[in-house]
């Protein structure tokens, strides 16, 4: 992995489990590449992804952003879009983007927003956006009224991430940048942490958060006591 990473890793105690402010600290401290890496949260659940009662699927408002511009499309036609342009949205959807998308399989955008009117020719592009995370759905907030598309670019833009369980049941999402400040890293952190424990499935039974990390894109992982 190179000698940077080696030197990063050397510094990880493997045998502990990290508070999360701890965890946070040090990741932060460990993410030395060029670039501005990105501070991720991973989770491995004891759910059963098999189960429809049993999916992590939700949204949290980082209160500190995620230190990235958000490119935000959205599928709306006539006063709809003209609405969402003035919110800010990057890109609207007209037809020939749809048929870029499902033709050409072009996702040249971070998020998606769809109003319910739209949703018969956005159903249609499920194979493409959907394996992205890109797929707008009532669950996650991006299939709203036209009177809501103000606030729901808006915050697209400003932070508001997806938490959702990938087919084996875990969870992957990025908190903040490395150049934030340690406080306001381990303020998203709890904030999202707080999300997945208040969306633990009623009928699950035994553990549900198995192992908890925090990374940064170059970095090793540094476990977490959750």
């Amino acid at each position: 992995m190179g000698k940077r990473y080696d030197a990063a890793f050397a510094k990880v105690d493997r045998e502990k489990e990290y508070t999360l402010e701890e965890a946070v600290a040090l990741c932060k401290e460990l993410a030395t590449a060029k670039f501005d890496e990105t501070i991720e949260m991973h989770f491995r659940l004891g759910i059963d992804p098999r189960q429809a009662d049993e999916q992590i699927r939700t949204t949290v408002m980082l209160p500190n952003g995620l230190g990235k511009q958000v490119t935000v499309l959205v599928f709306a036609e006539g006063e709809d879009a003209k609405a969402a342009e003035d919110a800010g949205a990057d890109i609207i959807a007209d037809d020939a983007t749809i048929g870029r998308i499902q033709n050409d399989g072009w996702t040249e955008f971070d998020a998606a927003i769809a109003v319910p009117s739209m949703m018969p020719k956005v159903g249609r592009l499920g194979r493409v956006l959907g394996p992205r995370g890109l797929m707008p759905t009532p669950k996650a907030g991006t299939v709203v009224q036209p009177s809501d598309l103000p606030r729901a670019v808006q915050e697209l833009k400003s932070g508001r991430i997806e938490i959702r369980n990938d087919k084996t049941g875990n969870l992957h999402f990025p908190i903040g940048k490395a150049s934030f400040t340690v406080e306001s890293l381990i303020e998203n952190a709890q904030t999202a942490y707080d999300v997945v424990i208040s969306h633990r499935p009623n009928g699950m039974k035994g553990l549900y958060i198995g192992k908890m990390v925090v990374t940064s894109t170059m970095g090793p992982g540094i476990k977490v006591n959750a």
